[in-house]
Order: structure tokens, then C-alpha cells, then sequence
């Protein structure tokens, strides 16, 4: 079985978003850390070279295939804000709520923070985070 490619690698976080570019993305960057480190109560760590997370859960497939996976996480990318962990049984109203966004199959796609509600975001990140730790 393949190994997982994408794991914890101690590198700094705010070093990761210092050179996150364009200068619009990367602000957004701070403002996620901010707003997950606050509903999370925990400290951020790099997954891969792009993602910033937050806890650790156990997951198995039905195929077998097993691992560690984030919480809940977010990756500032070149074209769009990657949001991860955010879509729950029971979620999808949130989710609508949140504004504009793309639903993808494990994450949440948005444009520019200043297209969605971030209390609802904040929702969202409390919710996941009190499931997987319930």
C-alpha cells in the first residue's frame, strides 16, 4: 500500500504564509490562522508544503487503506482558498450560507475571503472541530 504523501512537517507556519503570493491570498492566509487557531484552541502545522492544520484523526476506508488526516485546515493557494474538514452530515445549510464557494469532494474552494461570512465559516471550523473531537 502506498504511503501517504501529504503529513506533518514541522516547517513554520508563519514563514509558509509570509511568502504565500499574490499579497491578497496571503493576507487571507493570516486571516484564516487567526480565525482557526481561535475556534481550535491549538496550534497550526504544516501538512505538505501548502496546507496549514489543525488536530490529527484517524481515518479507514473500505478499501483498508488507513491514516492521519487533519481536523480541519486551509491552504492559501494561487488561485483560490482551499478550506478542508468543513463538510459534515448535517452541514449543508452552512455551507450554502457560507456565500461563494465551490464544493469540491474533501474540501471547500473560495475565491477571496471577502466573497463568504466568516461568522459562518467560524461555524463551520467550530462544528467540525467539536465532531471529531466528540
Amino acid at each position: 500500500m502506498a504511503e501517504q504523501k501529504t503529513v506533518p512537517t514541522g516547517a513554520s507556519v508563519a514563514e509558509f504564509l509570509d511568502g504565500v503570493e499574490p499579497a491578497g491570498r496571503r493576507e487571507d492566509g493570516f486571516v484564516l490562522r487567526d480565525l482557526f487557531d481561535r475556534v481550535t484552541g491549538t496550534d497550526a502545522v504544516m501538512w505538505g508544503p501548502s496546507i496549514v492544520g489543525y488536530g490529527l484523526q484517524h481515518y479507514r476506508y473500505a478499501s483498508g487503506r488507513e491514516g492521519e488526516w487533519m481536523v480541519v485546515g486551509f491552504s492559501p493557494r494561487k488561485a483560490s482558498v482551499s478550506l478542508y474538514g468543513l463538510q459534515l452530515p448535517g452541514g449543508e445549510q452552512l455551507v450554502e450560507d457560507l456565500g461563494k464557494v465551490k464544493v469540491g469532494a474533501g474540501c471547500l474552494w473560495v475565491g477571496r475571503l471577502s466573497t463568504i461570512d466568516l461568522h459562518v465559516l467560524e461555524s463551520l471550523v467550530d462544528r467540525a472541530w467539536v465532531h471529531a473531537r466528540g
